[in-house]
């Protein structure tokens, strides 16, 4: 309690509320705590400037440097990138996901049983979201509570729009069938843009690859015969 409250003066509430947000769309099975988080990157940034600040010559220049690196780049890898990394996995599962949800909407179930049927059907990290709804329903909370409550844990807009949709839908009891369809086939679409986009990043990276690593041996392979010929005359 103690240390909790000191991380609590330590902080401001701005720096705070931004690391929650951003450890919230890691989603619900993430082992990761905000003040732990912020412990570790501000700890670990004055504990990496010391070191470097008295094991260098050139400490008073490389410390700074190497600390706001270490700052950053943390805070990249541990969250930023794999939110980004989770939005692709999300959004590859959604397709599948909805897919079937749709197809129980539409044999007449409402909307808490099809969503019942359709994680009994599959796996993966948006399953474990929507178990969680379902968990919390279970215990008290109406389902367009806990759906709002999923929002922050998601992040994709895409997504966060169906899941917008089902709420309203069970709120006010209208049919989102249609409008579930035209939701999948745009997720369908964007991947298949990611998919060329990635596709035409390959010629990119092959000649970054070549100009490394190919030119350099050519060069060495044609050169050689006249080097060595000028060395042993």
């Amino acid at each position: 309690m103690e240390e909790h409250y000191i991380s609590k003066k330590l902080y401001s509430k701005k720096s705070v509320k931004e690391i929650d947000k951003k450890i919230k769309l890691l989603g619900v099975s993430t082992k990761i705590n905000c003040y732990l988080f912020l412990n570790i990157r501000f700890f670990g940034m004055i504990l990496l400037f010391i070191i470097i600040l008295y094991s260098n010559d050139f400490g008073y220049l490389l410390a700074p440097i190497l600390s706001i690196i270490y700052y950053k780049g943390i805070t990249y890898l541990l969250l930023d990138y794999r939110i980004k990394e989770r939005q692709t996995n999300l959004e590859m599962e959604a397709l599948n996901f909805f897919e079937i949800l749709t197809l129980s909407l539409e044999t007449g179930r409402n909307l808490q049983e099809a969503l019942n049927i359709t994680l009994s059907s599959c796996e993966g990290e948006l399953v474990n979201e929507f178990r969680e709804v379902m968990r919390e329903v279970k215990y008290g909370k109406s389902l367009t509570e806990a759906l709002e409550d999923m929002q922050q844990n998601i992040p994709s807009d895409t997504i966060n729009n169906i899941i917008l949709s089902l709420t309203q839908a069970n709120l006010y009891g209208s049919s989102i069938i249609k409008s579930l369809y035209n939701q999948i086939d745009y997720l369908r679409e964007k991947r298949k843009l990611e998919v060329k986009a990635e596709i035409s990043k390959v010629p990119i990276k092959i000649s970054i690859i070549s100009v490394f690593f190919f030119v350099p041996l050519v060069l060495i392979i044609i050169l050689a015969p006249v080097l060595l010929g000028y060395i042993g005359s």
